[in-house]
């Protein structure tokens, strides 16, 4: 799967950014975290994420590898989607939501437009031993794509596929703790065989 795209900032606005790489204009949706960071700048590298859905693809563009591995684990929680997440980010730096999550503070992220008091509590559970365990968010990915370059791209095969994503995820990751050296190929093969 893609890593990060380098190029001219062609256009940007608060939730967007076009970047020109190889001839080819990528539209990017974007947090206020990387718009702050890329304003005045012609020339850019965004860490990307691909979001692919059965009528949708899109592509998402971070400044920080950090700010991406956040948004991975928040897509990761039930009930928050690529766009809740990205409005979190906006709403919150990495650092200030990491900070919440660990101390607890519903307030904090229930304050973000669209987040109600469940999805804060349910964000806090789920990401919370992530966070406290000190694990570096710039490498900390849930589920398949940390353990595997293969994996993210096996991923999304599956779900192209027509797999649930989740069924996928897990269905990968099991493969990965016993194969952890898969191909791309293989790691289809044995996942399908698991769904």
């Amino acid at each position: 799967m893609y890593d990060y795209i380098k190029g001219l900032l062609i256009e940007t606005s608060p939730t967007q950014a076009v970047v020109e790489t190889g001839g080819i204009g990528y539209k990017l949706e974007i947090s206020l975290q990387t718009f702050t960071d890329i304003q005045n700048k012609k020339e850019v590298k965004l860490y990307i994420y691909y979001h692919v859905k059965e009528d949708i693809a899109m592509w998402y563009g971070f400044a920080e590898k950090e700010e991406r591995a956040m948004f991975l684990l928040l897509i990761n929680v039930n009930g928050i989607g690529p766009n809740t997440a990205r409005v979190i980010l906006s709403s919150l730096s990495t650092e200030e939501l990491k900070t919440a999550i660990a101390s607890n503070d519903v307030n904090k992220i229930k304050a973000v437009k669209g987040i109600g008091l469940k999805t804060a509590q349910r964000l806090i559970i789920d990401l919370k031993d992530k966070i406290l365990k000190g694990a570096d968010t710039s490498t900390l990915q849930l589920g398949v794509t940390a353990k595997s370059p293969s994996a993210e791209e096996a991923l999304g095969a599956l779900v192209m596929l027509g797999f649930n994503k989740q069924a996928s995820e897990k269905a990968i990751g099991e493969v990965l703790r016993e194969k952890p050296d898969c191909t791309v190929e293989q790691l289809i093969k044995l996942a399908l065989k698991r769904l």
